[in-house]
């Protein structure tokens, strides 16, 4: 993933340099120049700090757990990225994961840079207490690059607003009498976090998928319709009759987002198939959300799995492999678990016309242009997951004011924000020969190559 997010960062630079009216002011070899100092300057991040942790366990051992932290850039603000906690961190996901954030603050105009931190673990191995001290040790030993104007760490998966308020914890009783409120977000509301944090991803996928598929379309109908842009036409082909939904991961993110999708009394959305690691639950009229949030919230966040769980929970549907929801024959898929989840090997039997990136780069290279080239619109992580980071920024605000929005005014602030940026970009989208995640792109490094311009950073 980080050779396609390069390739991508590249593509963008290369149309950007054909762009004359880009940064007139550079040209002939003054340009090229500039333009290789900026693609040395995106494609790598300023730092990557690495360590391993020692954590002594409850039953005496000793072990030392990989962690990370990357700050990819920060020429628009502190780094801001989360911290996640699971087993297949690894430097070079870490690495890609920062650079999408610096992408993802750009194209929403949030004044923050971008960054990443992982641990290697699986937190169901771990009991509570170890996981108090893992959170602890990952302060201890990285607080000295992390702050509230220096590097704002926040949840991310297999972590929470409960990890977050441990190591802003430590953070304080490292630095004593220095400023801590918005040294991580994420946080609980007792521990000044924001209302509406936890559900500002989740929220944020299923706005930018309404706003196209209802909002856009009732606006931009007739110029819509002159177009031959073959996005154009998979949106006026679905954008006026009832939708299937499925949605892959049932976290904070996908449960949300379903939640959203479920209440939504614009769009006819029916969710008919929703999974997690163990499981798909499927049925054709539609599933229960709440009653399925309702069951995870008291089983450790898992889905049934069996039929007398879901007996249990009161929901009628079918137990099928965990991997099917990526195959149903539904109009929409959202992706709102992990990395590479539809790749070269299961392309061409993906049936979804839209697809919804609530994770990071679900969707490899090849499948991404294998898909567009079919005319599915997928609308990417960059412009679609940034309700989190979006959420954060509002929360570092609170905590330096400490003056508190409330939970309306979190989400109206949020829904604005991210109209803007669909309004920018989606015109363009459908006029342009590009897909959306291009389109994208191209915004967030023209932003980046201003910047970097005006600060003198590219000599």
């Amino acid at each position: 993933m980080e050779s396609q997010t390069r390739k991508i960062i590249q593509a963008s630079l290369d149309a950007l340099l054909e762009d004359k009216n880009f940064l007139p002011e550079l040209q002939d070899e003054k340009r090229k120049q500039a333009f290789t100092s900026l693609t040395a300057i995106l494609s790598t991040p300023n730092h990557v700090h690495k360590s391993f942790l020692r954590i002594a366990l409850e039953d005496g051992r000793v072990v030392r757990m990989p962690a990370f932290r990357v700050q990819h850039n920060n020429s628009l603000g502190p780094y801001k990225g989360g911290i996640r906690f699971h087993e297949s961190v690894n430097e070079s996901e870490v690495i890609n994961l920062a650079s999408l954030m610096t992408l993802k603050n750009a194209l929403h105009d949030v004044p923050f840079g971008g960054g990443k931190g992982g641990i290697v673990l699986d937190p169901r191995d771990y009991s509570v207490a170890e996981l108090y001290l893992i959170a602890k040790k990952y302060v201890q030993y990285f607080n000295d690059i992390l702050g509230p104007d220096k590097d704002i760490p926040a949840p991310d998966v297999g972590s929470g607003e409960r990890e977050m308020d441990w190591m802003m914890a430590e953070y304080k009783s490292i630095r004593r009498g220095e400023p801590y409120r918005g040294s991580f977000t994420g946080k609980s509301v007792v521990s000044g976090g924001s209302l509406g944090r936890r559900e500002a991803t989740g929220k944020g996928v299923y706005f930018t998928f309404k706003y196209m598929i209802y909002d856009f379309l009732k606006v931009q109908k007739t110029l819509l319709t002159k177009t031959d842009n073959i996005f154009a036409k998979t949106l006026l082909a679905y954008g006026e009759r009832p939708l299937t939904m499925a949605v892959q991961g049932f976290g904070n993110v996908g449960s949300v987002c379903a939640l959203e999708a479920y209440q939504c009394d614009q769009v006819q959305n029916k969710v008919i198939a929703v999974s997690d690691r163990n499981v798909t639950l499927y049925n054709s009229s539609g599933l229960d959300i709440p009653a399925l949030i309702h069951f995870t919230a008291k089983n450790r966040g898992d889905l049934p799995t069996t039929e007398e769980q879901l007996a249990a929970s009161g929901v009628e549907a079918e137990i099928r492999p965990r991997e099917d929801v990526l195959t149903l024959n539904v109009d929409v898929l959202t992706l709102a678990a992990l990395e590479d989840q539809i790749h070269l090997d299961n392309m061409d039997i993906i049936k979804a016309k839209i697809i919804v990136e609530g994770a990071n780069a679900p969707i490899t290279e090849e499948a991404d242009k294998f898909l567009s080239d079919k005319g599915v619109i997928i609308i990417p992580d960059i412009l679609a997951n940034a309700g989190g980071v979006i959420v954060s920024y509002f929360e570092w605000l609170q905590g330096r004011e400490t003056q508190f929005y409330t939970e309306e005014q979190v989400f109206k602030l949020l829904a604005d924000k991210m109209q803007k940026t669909m309004d920018m970009i989606l015109p363009q989208f459908f006029g342009d020969p590009f897909p959306l995640r291009q389109n994208c792109y191209i915004h967030s490094v023209m932003k980046l190559s201003t910047v970097l311009y005006t600060q003198g950073k590219l000599y």
